[in-house]
């Protein structure tokens, strides 16, 4: 099996339906039919004399071969990027693109404004920014540096905590004079309350009182946009749930005074191989800097209000 002949396609089709958990779904991802699939794998254990997959009609278990390999898999993939950009980067240590994925709320109301300044001073970096709710697999080259709300669990990724980001009630002022401030969390049966449905997955990192409140009110907007989400509470549409930093592109926005609806850790990783290159260096420390607390009040691990 490790001489030549090796066939190394047939680890990555191993690998997709490994992580994805299903022939179909690796079929879908790869550009490929399920039938083929199938074949590539039977030949894989074939090759080399054992039971990879666990097949069922729930979809597919990996053997302890199968974990094994899979380790293996992920390494030689790690490695194949990292060659490749070793080579390609030779004599440009800081250009090429860099591909970031975060949330639709920290992408384009804290990263993009801040995206110029990085430009000036790395104008040979072509920076990528996604907004997505699901994290990036960054060991398949989903993306090359994810912020999320919880550590990444793959060992083989670098992580950082950021700092907190913490979520507050915002109203419009034309909200309020027609429908009074709130003060504690007993008056938001009298209010339109706004949430985006992302928050319904970070139930365990809501306040007490404010988990309660959301599983009992009957919410008027629910939305999977943080743009949307503002664009109601700027016309009057009801109280919104929002991070704190908010107020920075619209101070038109009104913190109530209520208690902090939750305060959520952020962090930041990345691969070794996004580590060594001398783009992805630049494209963390413009990161850590953009998300330091002790330049960036918001992000601090106590609130601070706006």
């Amino acid at each position: 099996m490790l001489n030549e002949t090796f066939d190394w396609d047939r680890m990555r089709i191993f690998r997709a339906v490994a992580e994805l958990g299903s022939m179909s779904a690796a079929a879908e991802k790869l550009g490929g039919s399920v039938p083929t699939i199938s074949r590539r794998i039977s030949e894989l254990e074939h090759a080399l004399r054992t039971e990879l997959l666990k097949r069922s009609t729930r979809g597919i278990d990996l053997t302890e071969a199968g974990r094994l390999l899979l380790r293996h898999a992920n390494l030689m993939a790690d490695i194949v990027s990292a060659a490749h950009d070793d080579v390609s980067d030779t004599d440009t240590p800081d250009t090429g693109p860099v591909h970031i994925v975060t949330c639709d709320a920290l992408g384009p109301y804290w990263l993009a404004p801040r995206q110029p300044e990085f430009k000036i001073r790395h104008p040979g970096v072509e920076l990528t920014l996604s907004a997505s709710d699901r994290v990036p697999d960054l060991l398949d080259n989903e993306a090359d540096i994810a912020i999320q709300y919880e550590p990444p669990t793959r060992s083989e990724l670098i992580c950082r905590r950021l700092g907190v980001v913490h979520y507050l009630c915002f109203a419009s002022q034309d909200y309020l004079d027609q429908n009074g401030v709130a003060t504690s969390l007993s008056d938001f049966h009298e209010h339109r309350y706004l949430l985006h449905e992302g928050y319904t997955h970070q139930s365990k990192s809501w306040a007490n009182g404010a988990e309660l409140a959301r599983q009992l009110i009957p919410f008027s907007l629910v939305t999977n946009c943080t743009a949307t989400l503002i664009s109601s509470c700027l016309a009057g549409g009801g109280i919104a749930v929002l991070p704190s930093y908010i107020s920075t592109a619209y101070p038109a926005l009104i913190p109530l005074p209520l208690p902090t609806m939750a305060s959520i850790q952020l962090w930041l990783s990345y691969t070794e191989r996004i580590r060594r290159l001398g783009r992805g260096q630049v494209a963390i420390e413009w990161l850590r800097q953009a998300f330091d607390p002790s330049k960036s009040d918001w992000f601090r691990q106590t609130l601070v209000r706006p």
